[in-house]
């Protein structure tokens, strides 16, 4: 094969269907739009118009309300350390850090700390220090012969 024998696969590619291009195309003058009314217009937006009756988004009530100072965590899975560990991208031996945690490409960045959660499996004894972490997590890596360790504050939360 030869970069100039690539090409996609039949109808993987449609041609953009050109409107108003004469009566011969089969859709000439008013472009599939129809004659006169608002949507045959330019700049037409109607969304949640239903005609006059109260639009579903007026009938239905308002619910909850978002945080303002909510903290949103990285989140790690043991399973994705394991993984890291045997690829030989995390060092077992050494404690792992939040930091050691993006150094290795694991997580892209701390946002306001990083949570472990227990889905996958761990076989090696590690000691981590991140800023949160589920019980059923907590009991994983003990269960392997590791240790978490917590912040003060966030252990006494979980």
């Amino acid at each position: 094969m030869k970069l100039y024998e690539i090409r996609d696969n039949d109808g993987a590619n449609r041609a953009k269907k050109r409107v108003a291009r004469g009566p011969g195309s089969g859709k000439g003058k008013t472009a599939g739009r129809g004659i006169k009314g608002q949507k045959s217009r330019s700049g037409v937006a109607l969304g949640g118009y239903e005609g006059g009756q109260m639009p579903l988004y007026r009938r239905l009530p308002k619910r909850g309300f978002t945080k303002p100072n909510a903290k949103s965590f990285a989140v790690v899975n043991l399973g994705q350390i394991q993984t890291f560990i045997d690829a030989g991208k995390i060092d077992g031996a050494a404690e792992l850090t939040e930091d050691a945690l993006v150094a290795s490409g694991l997580v892209r960045r701390k946002l306001d700390g990083i949570r472990l959660l227990a889905k996958g499996e761990l076989k090696a004894a590690l000691t981590i220090a991140v800023t949160g972490a589920s019980k059923a997590a907590v009991e994983a890596v003990e269960k392997a012969g590791g240790k978490v360790s917590l912040p003060a504050k966030a252990a006494a939360a979980e």
